[in-house]
């Protein structure tokens, strides 16, 4: 039994690869695009882990990336087409060229991703350094549904049966997620309208995490990352990947009412800009500008707030496989790309340079900013042991600090009411005495 890759609905088989069409559903704006944005990769880009491969599998890497080069001719020979006025021979025969070359990679695609898919365990366990050095390269589209599964092990999980009974019950976050659905992904086709299938489906999924996890119910900004998951698979795959996403990479902590997981998280982000780029740092403490303002949707939508849905999902793509050190990674890399223009900014400027210059920077080429993130210093172990430990010891050390002003300002409570008391007695006393000397002085004037 073969596992084939669904479409973004669950509709079926896919078409066969000479024959493949866009899903009615993508984050991606064009088959050609999301090709060429997903699986490509410059020739100068190997990540940290190519040293350790074997040759063959170096040689299968150099393959996808000539034939990303072709991809990347073949955009630069279409636009050239449409940008000229004159529409010369050389030009139809380049395109018609390049528009081969790209069939046969989407061809290649298709039969090696049906290979990793079919053959998961094996690649899981003996070929896992190309599997990595593949899914940073990106995830193709129509892959996405069944290859996100198997990375979180979401395809056999119970909770999916209960699914259908979930929504038959009434859940006390409806109001809010109801409130909150109209803002996930406003301006994309498939959540678009009260009405649309988009926000039923994604209602659908969020309603049945609240009555799983009580504890959690529903927190903002989660509804983004079940959105992306929407795009790509039937909502009962979706609400199995995110019972999961939750359940195994740090999801759950970072949605807890308490938020505590996204203060360590803050906190290690601040300890690598302290260290990799100290300069940034003064000036963002010069200027009031603190970390969890910028960073804060960073951790909690994973970029998909932040950057134009074809990046942030290449992103979304290795934090199923390599979980949330990626975010780090990619943020720091922002900042180390951004340093110059940030420094000569003040706060209002910084705020403006966050939301308007720095999510398209990459549109148009993922793979620097996905290079520029693996040159990024990063010390797990480091993040792991030592940093965790320092915050947990700043937490309790505030805690025990909470707790002792409260045993204070209850103290201070008590010693105001005896005070009040005391007050009340004195002047008790004070009427008293009053009544007696005044009594005492009838008596004398009377005698």
């Amino acid at each position: 039994l073969q596992v084939r890759p669904r479409n973004p609905r669950g509709l079926g088989a896919l078409p066969a690869p000479a024959a493949m069409a866009s899903p009615a559903v993508s984050p991606d704006s064009s088959s050609h695009e999301a090709l060429s944005s997903v699986n490509s990769a410059p020739a100068c880009s190997p990540t940290s882990d190519s040293e350790n491969l074997s040759p063959d599998e170096l040689e299968l890497l150099a393959k996808l990336e000539e034939q990303n080069r072709l991809l990347e001719a073949d955009s630069k020979s279409m636009r050239s087409m449409n940008g000229s006025r004159r529409n010369s021979g050389s030009s139809l025969v380049s395109s018609s060229s390049a528009s081969s070359n790209l069939s046969h990679l989407e061809e290649d695609t298709w039969i090696l991703w049906g290979r990793i898919v079919n053959e998961w365990d094996e690649w899981r366990k003996k070929k896992e350094k190309l599997l990595k050095e593949l899914i940073r390269k990106g995830i193709p589209h129509h892959f996405r549904a069944i290859v996100w599964q198997l990375l979180c092990s979401a395809t056999d999980m119970p909770v999916k049966n209960q699914y259908s009974e979930l929504l038959k019950m009434s859940s006390p976050c409806e109001k809010l997620i109801r409130r909150d659905i109209a803002r996930t992904y406003p301006e994309h086709e498939f959540f678009k309208g009260q009405d649309s299938l988009g926000q039923e489906v994604l209602f659908n999924v969020m309603k049945a995490y609240s009555l799983v996890d009580r504890e959690v119910g529903y927190c903002q900004g989660s509804a983004f990352i079940v959105g992306l998951l929407l795009m790509q698979m039937p909502e009962e795959e979706a609400f199995c990947v995110f019972v999961r996403l939750m359940q195994e990479y740090r999801l759950r902590e970072l949605f807890k009412p308490s938020m505590a997981e996204l203060g360590l998280c803050i906190y290690q982000f601040e300890y690598m800009l302290q260290e990799q780029l100290p300069e940034l740092n003064i000036h963002f403490r010069s200027q009031s500008f603190l970390t969890s303002m910028y960073a804060s949707s960073w951790f909690l939508t994973l970029f998909l707030t932040t950057f134009p849905l074809p990046v942030a999902t290449r992103v979304f793509d290795i934090f199923m496989y390599e979980g949330l050190e990626i975010v780090f990674r990619v943020g720091m890399a922002l900042l180390q790309f951004n340093q110059a223009e940030l420094v000569q900014l003040d706060m209002e400027g910084m705020s403006q340079y966050f939301q308007k210059v720095i999510p398209h920077q990459f549109d148009s080429c993922p793979d620097k900013l996905i290079l520029r993130a693996f040159q990024v210093k990063y010390n797990p172990k480091k993040m792991k042991s030592r940093l965790e430990k320092e915050y947990a010891a700043i937490k309790n050390k505030e805690m025990e600090e909470q707790i002792e002003i409260k045993r204070l300002r209850t103290e201070n409570r008590l010693l105001k009411q005896r005070i009040e008391t005391l007050e009340k007695e004195s002047a008790a006393l004070a009427d008293r005495l009053i009544q007696v000397v005044s009594k005492i002085a009838i008596f004398l004037f009377s005698a």
